[in-house]
């Protein structure tokens, strides 16, 4: 499970606006620009694609090099291209200025001194104080959600403070009632318009078991109205939201809010079987994490730190009350091994797994969430138990 589970609400979607690559057309003579903060650029080949704008998504091949000509990085080499949220940030600052410059299908090369680059500390294989110089390729934009249009739309008011407006709706399919995992879309956004968070955005739709908790309350409650294939905006005041305090840094205080939710599947909730540990021996390592072998698998494939692995679990506190399970989900979860993305004991106790092995762990609260606990879930210096099984190691 995450070292943080705290879930900022959830939920939908405006359709993605992927930008197919457009086709290129090489330039004869290509001219190099210089902007007020000092980037150079140079056109070499013309796209016919979108220009992306600040907050979009955009997919790029590049190769860094310094003014010797030296490279020092490359997404053309590794096959895999790089992607970024425009001017979030993400990129250093010649980055995110160069490729508001640039179309869909362009390829160019720019280069910029230190203060639009790492300036006077060393990153990795770059110097202090380098000149860099790139090759790029825009290959491909997916354009930041933006709020749904309810221009005409009635508004409802629910008792407790909630207003919806209906988008789409399908009443003739399963409802979100509580018990049934309700996989969704979401965009979140200030009552000025701006995005916070979106599911859309990351391309990873949310899945929400109904009743459990995990959202703002209010906002569980409109979700419970709603049917497969529905799309409601919702407006959440700060009192029903975050209220006075908000939830740094994503949220302010007193912050209204407003989610476009679209609901993609529902699905009733699986029960996880809890494994018997009849007859089996426990093993504890020198940390003090204890675990059972439920099933040895014979797959070679074994989990190793650097690798991201898939993991199906079911947590349990110490008197057997159960607080988390993927299972119930439906989805594996998904995290990259010994980089402290989850608690110490998954660190330890997924890396003596082989694809197909199934554990249970026993992990002290030290190599849990230690005396502070997680609340309200997870108790002060709370022992875990996790049936854990490997189901892939990528």
């Amino acid at each position: 499970m995450k070292k943080v589970a705290i879930i900022i609400l959830a939920l939908t979607a405006v359709a993605v606006n992927a930008q197919e690559k457009g086709k290129s057309q090489k330039i004869t003579n290509p001219k190099t620009m210089k902007t007020a903060s000092g980037l150079e650029y140079t056109i070499k080949e013309k796209g016919k694609g979108k220009k992306p704008k600040v907050g979009d998504k955009v997919f790029v091949h590049y190769t860094g090099k310094f003014t010797n000509d030296t490279v020092f990085d490359s997404s053309v080499n590794r096959g895999a291209p790089f992607s970024f949220k425009l001017g979030a940030g993400q990129v250093i600052k010649g980055w995110d200025e160069a490729f508001l410059l640039l179309e869909v299908g362009d390829k160019a090369t720019i280069k910029f001194g230190p203060e639009l680059g790492y300036g006077d500390r060393q990153s990795g294989a770059i110097p202090a104080n380098s000149t860099l110089i790139f090759d790029v390729e825009l290959l491909n934009i997916v354009e930041s959600p933006q709020a749904w249009d309810v221009k005409g739309k009635d508004t409802v008011t629910m008792a407790n403070g909630l207003k919806y407006i209906v988008i789409k709706e399908n009443k003739a399919a399963a409802k979100a009632d509580v018990g049934n995992n309700v996989t969704l879309h979401y965009s979140g956004f200030f009552k000025d318009g701006k995005l916070f968070d979106s599911s859309v955005e990351r391309e990873q739709p949310f899945t929400v078991k109904m009743g459990s908790g995990q959202l703002i309350k209010a906002l569980e409650d409109g979700i419970a109205l709603m049917h497969k294939g529905d799309k409601v905006k919702f407006y959440i005041p700060y009192q029903l939201a975050y209220g006075d305090q908000g939830h740094a840094p994503a949220i302010p205080p007193k912050a209204d809010l407003i989610f476009d939710i679209e609901i993609l599947d529902v699905v009733p909730v699986l029960v996880p079987a809890h494994f018997d540990i009849t007859g089996k021996e426990a093993k504890t390592t020198a940390s003090g994490l204890k675990y059972y072998e439920i099933v040895k698998s014979t797959n070679p494939v074994k989990a190793a730190p650097g690798k991201t692995v898939r993991v199906h679990y079911t947590g349990y506190l110490a008197d057997g009350k159960m607080f988390d399970s993927s299972v119930e989900r439906g989805e594996p979860f998904e995290f990259v091994l010994g980089q402290a993305q989850v608690i110490p004991g998954w660190d330890e106790g997924i890396a003596l797994m082989n694809v197909g092995d199934k554990l249970r762990l026993i992990i002290p609260y030290y190599l849990a969430y230690g005396e502070q606990g997680r609340l309200p879930m997870i108790p002060e210096k709370a022992d875990l138990t996790f049936d854990v099984e490997l189901v892939e190691v990528k």
